[in-house]
């Protein structure tokens, strides 16, 4: 009778596991759905019709790798190339640095944490909005609130975004002032550092710069990668700043015609469709590369507290 019963148990149990997988998969479903027809689906769509010449208005023509071939020959999709390359390179770097200086000094401890943690932070929210774009060009205009500052100190301004030489440096800055998110993240890495560790510095003497570049630096490089990888993604994939700012034309001269800018232009102002979905997977091509770069350099420079 005993193992009927325990077989009996045994049979209820693997039933309730049924239902809970059951239940499981109707929760899980909507992401799934999602998943096939908002991500899957158009990628799948994009690398057939990347082989085709298409313009939105007639049926898709096959011509082969046409499109990869074209980008060698494309000078404006080299300049747009360099453009993005500089802008990554450069600001990127730059809004890292300025996130983890505020965050270290915002671990101090200072009054209203709660509230300065939120300010920074607000950038990250509008630094992509249409909005904040339309001021940037009010704010580096002719007459806008930066000459008006250099004004009050007698030095000649300009119109920093009609100037190709400076055009792009005001959207590197935009970048930069979007350092909410990653100074979040790395306030958050700087309270897991073990306070033992500085107090063992103390009493060692070891000064305030010491201790930053052989603890705090070190101990943080994880959350540094981590950020940098986000980062880099994120950066690659800007757009509303430079049509905003250039009037969706990338000027003055395409000093700023962001990568996916010039791909915007080509699927949605041209009608090259065929040739857009073959840069946008150009575009993934060079992220992951990247990508790829940064995780095999981590190994020299990424430093794990559990390592032996």
């Amino acid at each position: 009778m005993s193992a009927i019963s325990e077989l009996g148990k045994l049979k209820s149990a693997k039933s309730d596991g049924k239902k809970q997988n059951k239940a499981a998969y109707l929760f899980l479903a909507p992401w799934f759905i999602g998943l096939v027809l908002i991500t899957i689906g158009p990628m799948v769509a994009s690398f057939g019709l990347s082989f085709t010449r298409y313009n939105l208005l007639s049926p898709p023509k096959w011509i082969g790798f046409q499109n990869y071939a074209r980008m060698w020959e494309d000078e404006r999709l080299h300049t747009a190339l360099q453009v993005t390359f500089t802008y990554v390179f450069v600001s990127l770097p730059l809004q890292l640095a300025v996130a983890l200086f505020l965050a270290i000094v915002l671990d101090r401890g200072l009054r209203g944490l709660a509230f300065y943690r939120s300010a920074f932070y607000l950038p990250s929210l509008l630094g992509a909005s249409v909005a904040i774009a339309i001021l940037w060009r009010q704010i580096f205009g002719v007459d806008g609130l930066v000459n008006q500052v250099l004004g009050a100190f007698g030095i000649q301004g300009q119109g920093w975004i009609s100037n190709p030489d400076t055009a792009l440096g005001t959207l590197m800055i935009l970048n930069v002032w979007t350092f909410g998110s990653p100074m979040v993240i790395f306030l958050a890495g700087l309270r897991q550092i073990p306070t033992m560790y500085y107090e063992a510095a103390d009493v060692d003497g070891a000064s305030r710069r010491q201790q930053l570049f052989r603890i705090t630096i070190p101990l943080l490089t994880p959350i540094i990668f981590f950020n940098a990888v986000l980062q880099l993604i994120g950066t690659f994939q800007s757009f509303t700043q430079a049509y905003i700012v250039s009037g969706g034309t990338g000027g003055p001269v395409d000093s700023t015609l962001f990568y996916t800018l010039y791909l915007y232009q080509q699927g949605f102002t041209n009608y090259n469709m065929g040739y857009a979905s073959a840069m946008a997977w150009l575009l993934l091509v060079i992220i992951g590369i990247l990508t790829v770069l940064m995780f095999w350099t981590s190994r020299f420079w990424v430093f794990y507290d559990d390592q032996d």
